[in-house]
């Protein structure tokens, strides 16, 4: 990514600055009325109670009453402004942000599936929000407040910063202690709930071999791993604040001491002593303000490091032009695919053509690059080389939301989301019942669903439920079918069905042939070679034969021993 390139993140951040610079202009006016207990405090002294007048006592109290008040309401005003921010972020970047989660997850497989980065976002919005970040400004103050400071006293503004000095260097100490151990723990914790996540996604496999004591020690001593740090960044940054809070009471309690002595010396009024105190103490409370957020600002800053990375490095989809409806043709090119997050190609040079209304069957051994080929040929993966074409159009330059129409796909690990069984068949879009019955009986799903307490309206949850390896995946197959698709490819369908599921896989192919789809099976099972048109062969990650079924097979045949042929085959 070009470095004078920005990410949505900064966008939206900028588009958000005339209101940060509106927090700073009521910001402005809040420490400067910030100001008006130590002047009145100091008018009292000096005038109400040295002139004995109930009148300026009640004057000076009207107005600082007005003053507070109006402070009191600009701050009010601050933080909506503040809340506005927020929830204007969670707008620009929300499904931004869900769209690039989804993209990393399909571009590694599952294995980096994560809401880390929408939690990052409500997090950072959530500081944004917090009374933490005005601490930031209010700190551009201190020196103003200083300057009054040396103006009532030269004593005064020399003790004034020296302490905002000392808790400054109080508050750069915090960050360096606590900055290291906190950034650890912050990946201890995604490690360990992405691994709680994974076991209990296995829960099955973990009960039925009886890993549980072993995935619970694991667990134990990464959560153990995490609390230690966090202990030892929150044992040090409650230190420094403790320090910090300390050092502010004693020094407030001896600037008081130094305003006696200086009015016992007749250098200032007795005014001046309290108004000095109460001054100083407004001073450094933005200081002593930020090391008690510090915590929370590493927190943030880490995420919007984490937001900034996953933006730059997962671009957003280009706008692109609207291709008519697919007829199902595909043509691939020397094409070669690797995992997204390796470059070696898994599978190279594959070169072969399939007309629109033809069902092809993907058969060669495990690890021969079948699923990948999916994959390239549904445009998940992208290539290395070469390209998949569908009715001409590199598959890349379809606008997938008006694609995925046309498309079915069935995968080897069915997994089904929260939902009725008819939001499922019909992908979460408008329930059109009579397409979802139909696709459900191609399935030979539709008895079956028929039987449930609630039927269509069944709700299930993301494991399928209480439903079998085999009636989800005729529901994942129902899906797959759902509408009109003109590009089918289902991934070993067949491999949780029993006879009379295979007999209904076989009718549901012929009826996709008759309606002019294209189909991409892979299998290895034999019996459902009796459906297709072409046979295409992969060994190793090459096409090693493509053609008519039955030629295929014949050299299949005479090329390999019988007991090989059939490892070819179903291997």
């Amino acid at each position: 990514m070009p470095a004078h390139s920005r990410t949505e993140l900064e966008d939206a951040l900028a588009a958000c600055k005339s209101s940060f610079l509106s927090v700073a202009f009521f910001s402005f006016f809040i420490n400067l009325l910030m100001l008006v207990p130590s002047f009145y405090m100091l008018q009292v002294y000096d005038r109400a109670v040295a002139s004995a007048s109930l009148s300026t006592l009640l004057m000076l109290t009207l107005i600082m009453l007005l003053l507070l008040t109006t402070m009191g309401g600009l701050e009010w005003v601050r933080s909506r402004i503040m809340v506005r921010i927020s929830t204007r972020l969670d707008t620009l970047l929300g499904q931004r942000l869900f769209d690039a989660s989804f993209k990393q997850a399909l571009t590694s497989c599952g294995m980096n599936a994560t809401a880390q980065p929408l939690s990052d976002l409500n997090a950072l919005r959530q500081f944004l929000t917090g009374n933490g970040l005005f601490a930031f400004f209010d700190t551009p103050w201190i020196p103003i407040y200083l300057a009054v400071m040396f103006m009532f006293h030269p004593w005064y503004g020399w003790m004034g910063l020296l302490s905002a000095v000392l808790l400054g260097s109080l508050a750069y100490i915090n960050e360096k202690v606590t900055q290291a151990p906190l950034h650890a723990a912050n990946r201890e914790q995604m490690a360990a709930t992405a691994f709680t996540n994974k076991s209990l996604r296995n829960a099955e496999v973990v009960e039925s071999m009886g890993m549980l004591a072993s995935l619970l020690q694991r667990w134990s001593e990464q959560t153990h791993t995490v609390l230690s740090l966090q202990s030892l960044a929150s044992d040090r940054a409650t230190t420094i604040a403790t320090v910090s809070k300390t050092f502010r009471q004693v020094v407030q309690s001896l600037v008081l001491g130094l305003g006696a002595y200086l009015t016992i010396n007749h250098e200032i009024s007795s005014g001046l002593m309290i108004a000095g105190s109460i001054l100083l103490g407004r001073a450094l409370a933005p200081i002593d303000q930020l090391i008690g957020v510090w915590k929370g600002f590493l927190g943030a800053r880490s995420q919007y490091a984490r937001l900034h990375q996953l933006l730059a490095t997962i671009a957003a989809e280009p706008e692109r032009m609207s291709l008519p409806a697919p007829e199902g043709a595909i043509r691939v090119e020397g094409l070669s695919v690797g995992s997204p997050n390796q470059r070696k190609p898994i599978i190279r040079g594959l070169t072969f053509e399939v007309p629109a209304g033809s069902v092809v069957g993907i058969i060669g051994p495990s690890g021969a690059g079948k699923s990948t080929l999916a994959r390239a040929l549904l445009g998940i993966w992208p290539s290395l080389a070469g390209t998949v074409r569908l009715d001409g159009a590199d598959i890349s330059q379809w606008r997938r939301d008006e694609l995925g129409p046309y498309v079915g796909y069935l995968p080897q690990d069915i997994e089904l989301f929260e939902g009725t069984i008819s939001q499922n068949i019909s992908r979460f879009g408008p329930v059109n019942a009579p397409a979802v019955v139909a696709a459900a009986r191609m399935a030979g799903v539709h008895e079956l669903v028929l039987q449930l307490p609630d039927g269509y309206d069944t709700l299930i949850g993301a494991n399928g439920g209480g439903l079998s390896g085999g009636q989800r995946q005729r529901i994942g197959l129902a899906r797959a079918l759902y509408g009109e698709p003109r590009l089918v490819l289902l991934d070993e369908p067949n491999s949780n069905l029993d006879d009379a599921g295979e007999k209904m896989l076989a009718e549901a192919l012929q009826k996709l042939r008759q309606s002019r789809a294209t189909v991409f099976v892979i299998t290895h099972r034999s019996g459902v070679l009796a459906q297709v048109d072409k046979l295409l062969v992969l060994n190793q990650g090459e096409l090693s034969l493509f053609g008519p079924r039955d030629k295929v097979l014949a050299r299949l045949q005479a090329a390999t021993p019988a007991a090989h042929q059939t490892a070819a085959i179903e291997s």
